[in-house]
């Protein structure tokens, strides 16, 4: 029987939001109250658990969409926890020690006109496409064809306040009395750091914090809350430098990723923090698996193997890495795009931990950062470029076929190792966005050869 327009209509919204990972997209165009409580239903559905538990970012919109969703949820004879405004660290941290189900409503990184939900199941297991957020999909697109009615049993809601146990939890992944006194410059960017970070470092009295833009503002009125991008951490940048900082710290808008800054200013990339957090790991679980998304620089993989470990290559993306995590028995896993997991924080990621890891490394050297970070800081890579392009797929195959006789790996997007260097063109999982990443000895044979892949993948 073919689908009416109401079904093309309501299938295309839930596409159009419902990512790899996660859902996403702007409010109220693509996501609204009415998505959410669907939403709700579903996941309550899916996850079959007495207790979700619903948390949010400093974004506007959250307040209402996160009531949605815990409706619809409560309508399914499910108990709500309200966690309020967390960061997604802190959502994965309850849903691991409450051994609940979470959804936090959070747009990460993007613009002030869009929301998200990130999902996990108790344990702070992941969900993504191929772990039931497809199945969620499939039944919020049921319930907005015909919504169902409430159960005989009502679900209750009631709220919980989980920072204080949060900021403990963060601060016990390093032995704080060993921690030197230094003094720590973050970028917030009226993001959530701006809540857990202080509550961290309330807990680390030598320390000396600074925040920049700590007020809770999803309009974000300073800077995006996306430090991938080198602009946004030019504040942070100059702060350091003028200020005297030993190190400093640029989160995310949900506040699960951190960049870092050595003192003369200058950034480490993801790959360089996972590199130096994978050393530093190794030295007290030797042996162990330690995964990197196979965007992260070729120097992971060998300080993995200087380290006596085993490196363990994953697409990009939380739940897939989570997963292989699971699987393979790893004990921290990292990403290019600066996400850190931990096998102690229930195999999620967190940038906090993360942070904690840097500074007592910086406190065991005894040097700077800008001496630490060298032995991690061998190759020159282009950093994430980002081209829209009609048919992302298309320019993937064109771009395969100019170079015949290269190992190539489709593991996530096309991968090809030219021997001395190497790039990774996928299409984004949650923007219509084809990116590059690639990798070589020397920064002029980096930026001549991206100067080659651009003009291919620009290619009319």
């Amino acid at each position: 029987m073919p689908r009416s327009d109401n079904t093309r209509s309501r299938a295309a919204q839930l596409d159009a939001i419902f990512k790899a990972y996660d859902v996403r997209g702007t409010v109220p165009e693509q996501f609204n109250v009415d998505i959410a409580r669907a939403v709700g239903v579903a996941f309550a559905e899916f996850a079959a658990a007495p207790t979700v538990l619903v948390a949010r970012d400093m974004r506007p919109s959250g307040v209402e969409l996160a009531a949605a969703f815990a409706e619809g949820a409560m309508s399914r004879g499910v108990n709500v926890i309200d966690l309020g405004l967390a960061s997604t660290d802190m959502l994965y941290f309850a849903a691991g020690s409450l051994d609940a189900p979470g959804a936090m409503f959070t747009a990460s990184h993007n613009p002030a006109q869009y929301n998200g939900i990130k999902f996990c199941l108790s344990g702070a297991r992941p969900v993504g496409a191929d772990t039931g957020l497809n199945v969620v999909r499939d039944r919020a697109e049921r319930e907005l064809a015909s919504p169902s009615a409430s159960v005989a049993s009502r679900g209750t809601l009631s709220q919980r306040n989980v920072l204080d146990a949060f900021a403990d939890h963060v601060v016990g992944f390093v032995n704080a009395a060993e921690l030197k006194p230094l003094r720590v410059v973050a970028d917030t960017a009226n993001g959530m750091g701006g809540l857990v970070v202080p509550a961290v470092f309330e807990r680390l009295p030598q320390m000396t914090l600074e925040v920049m833009f700590p007020e809770l503002d999803g309009t974000f009125p300073n800077h995006p809350a996306d430090p991938i991008q080198p602009a946004n951490q030019k504040d942070l940048q100059a702060r350091v430098v003028v200020g005297g900082f030993d190190i400093g710290l640029a989160f995310d808008g949900d506040a699960d990723r951190v960049f870092v800054v050595d003192e003369s200013g200058t950034g480490l990339s993801g790959s360089t923090t996972t590199a130096l957090l994978a050393a530093a790991i190794l030295r007290t679980n030797p042996g162990a698996t330690i995964i990197h998304n196979l965007i992260c620089s070729r120097t992971v993989a060998e300080v993995i193997a200087e380290g006596g470990g085993k490196a363990v290559k994953s697409k990009v993306g939380h739940s897939y890495i989570k997963q292989l995590m699971a699987e393979t028995g790893a004990v921290f896993g990292g990403e290019h795009s600066a996400h850190y997991y931990f096998l102690d924080n229930y195999r999620a990621d967190s940038g906090l931990i993360a942070a904690m890891f840097v500074l007592a490394e910086l406190s065991r050297a005894g040097q700077p950062l800008s001496e630490v970070r060298k032995p991690f800081d061998r190759y020159a890579a282009s950093g994430e470029i980002n081209t829209q392009v009609d048919n992302p797929a298309a320019v993937i195959e064109r771009v395969a076929a100019a170079f015949p006789g290269r190992p190539q790996d489709r593991l996530d997007g096309l991968t090809v190792d030219c021997g001395p260097w190497w790039f990774n063109l996928r299409a984004s999982n949650t923007e219509p966005l084809l990116r590059l990443n690639l990798e070589a000895p020397t920064r002029a044979e980096c930026d001549d050869h991206v100067v080659e892949l651009l003009a291919l993948i620009t290619a009319g």
